[in-house]
């Protein structure tokens, strides 16, 4: 036990139940001073995007709330890290700090650099797992060796020793006699200036409770259809948990839990169906940690020299939904709006780009870097080079997604298009997916003018395929 006060950095772990550095320096007795730090400079060249800047500033709001309600304060601070980590130790006489574990590249080097100048400094600093159920060197091959393929990844994590139980919320944090100035929230300039933001705002709620709730509805609504119904973008199948997870407002921990205790017949099929989608985030984390290198390069070497194309015009066009595919169309432009998109759709968007287009994935995961509210480095650069083929556990070369049958199959009633491409919303359902075959008069009757109220197809997927499989040959022979 200590009498001197605690630092915990707050980082990508803003909640208070399930938040082992939380806890520790609770545990550790004295004062509890929680801090966070805006650097995002030091985070180069994966610095938070737009919408993940809207998210984070209502989180902290949320976590700040969350501390009055215990008598404690978020102490905010703008600058270099390791700078305003010394000044605060000594304007407060901590001798301690704790942090939950982060795992980007160069947040990792950045914390390791930290630890070794405040230990030198004769302070006590401990890092902890908050962010995974498996830290990434403690799941490996037989041989010694990190997995490269997700199922015998996921066998080798269920074949482990399960989760221990969340922490709960600490039940009081002891405050220090005086508390160190703050900056306000606001000054960190997050918010945007023009109000871009206002469908995300209307679309979530960000912070600890926001999470809670999101897990609650999920399991109390969805869950038993899961199965069924994750793969339709028009129903509300998912958990939408992925940026509650990505801040940190919930902890793998706690979902995996939830997932085990949903014993109810109806439910149980779906959390066993569910809980595999975490084995993804946690197989993506794996492959960031053992692979570095794969945020800024193919992880397989071979695609180093693809025949990528360059196509302003066309980026630009799949950018704004405005590609002539409705399916395609509609998940650009719900992403533009609420700052998320449905994973089935996010698949059949990053395939479209990537063969039918021929344009880098990193171009789509730059843009999805900046416009996705769950923007996190290793579940988005997973998924993009799954998708391209040019990644671990990647899809084959020759799975194209057929932008059309895709929508006929997951959409069938154009529900989801209808929303998002209100230019189509009175199309039959037999032609919204593909509005070039419709007859003149359908059209007509629809209000459909194509190449003046939605553009005419800008490839022509049949032949667009084709092009891919020939370039994907090169890569195929080349191994």
């Amino acid at each position: 036990m200590s009498n001197a006060p605690s630092l915990v950095w707050f980082r990508l772990d803003l909640r208070l139940e399930d938040n082992p550095a939380l806890a520790a320096a609770v545990q550790r007795g004295g004062p509890v001073i929680p801090v966070y730090i805006y650097a995002p400079g030091e985070e180069y060249p994966w610095a938070p995007g737009a919408a993940s800047d809207f998210w984070l500033h209502q989180s902290l709001c949320a976590l700040s709330l969350s501390l009055k309600h215990k008598r404690s304060r978020l102490i905010v601070r703008h600058g270099p890290s390791l700078e305003t980590l010394q000044m605060l130790f000594r304007e407060t006489g901590a001798d301690a700090i704790y942090w939950n574990r982060r795992y980007e590249p160069a947040v990792r080097r950045r914390d390791e650099a930290i630890k070794t100048a405040l230990r030198t400094d004769g302070l006590c600093a401990e890092s902890l797992n908050g962010a995974l159920l498996f830290e990434p060197w403690d799941v490996l091959t037989k041989q010694g060796g990190p997995y490269q393929v997700f199922t015998p990844f996921w066998r080798a994590c269920l074949a482990a020793e399960e989760p221990s139980d969340p922490l709960p919320t600490p039940a009081k944090l002891a405050a220090p006699e005086s508390w160190p100035a703050t900056e306000p929230i606001a000054a960190l300039g997050l918010e945007p200036a023009f109000n871009w933001a206002g469908g995300i705002r209307a679309a979530w709620t960000p912070g600890e409770v926001g999470a809670a709730n999101r897990l609650e509805a999920f399991l109390d609504d969805a869950i038993a259809n899961y199965t069924d119904d994750r793969d339709c973008p028009a129903i509300p199948g998912t958990s939408r948990l992925s940026p509650h997870l990505h801040f940190g407002e919930i902890g793998p921990r706690q979902i995996w839990h939830a997932m085990k205790h949903a014993l109810a017949p109806n439910a149980t099929k779906g959390a066993e169906k569910f809980l595999p989608e975490i084995g993804w985030r946690e197989f993506s984390h794996h492959l960031l940690y053992h692979f570095p290198q794969v945020c800024d390069e193919p992880l397989r070497a071979a695609f180093r020299n693809f025949p990528w194309a360059e196509d302003t015009r066309a980026l630009k066009a799949w950018q704004r939904g405005q590609t002539g595919y409705p399916i395609v169309d509609a998940g650009m432009r719900e992403l533009w709006t609420t700052g998320w998109m449905h994973n089935r759709v996010r698949m059949v968007a990053a395939s479209f780009l990537t063969k039918d287009l021929l344009i880098p994935w990193d171009e789509g995961a730059r843009w999805f870097w900046d416009t996705l509210v769950d923007a996190d480095l290793a579940n988005n650069t997973q998924g993009w080079q799954w998708t391209a083929g040019c990644g671990a556990d990647a899809a084959p070369y020759f799975r194209i997604f057929n932008p059309v049958s895709q929508g006929e199959k997951f959409d069938p009633d154009g529900a989801y298009v209808r929303q998002w491409v209100p230019e189509l919303a009175q199309l039959p359902a037999k032609w919204i997916h593909k509005p070039w075959d419709a007859p003149s008069a359908v059209l007509k009757e629809a209000e459909v003018a194509l190449g003046r109220n939605y553009p005419h197809p800008i490839v022509d997927h049949s032949e667009a395929r084709a092009r891919a499989l020939e370039a994907y040959k090169t890569i195929k022979n080349s191994q």
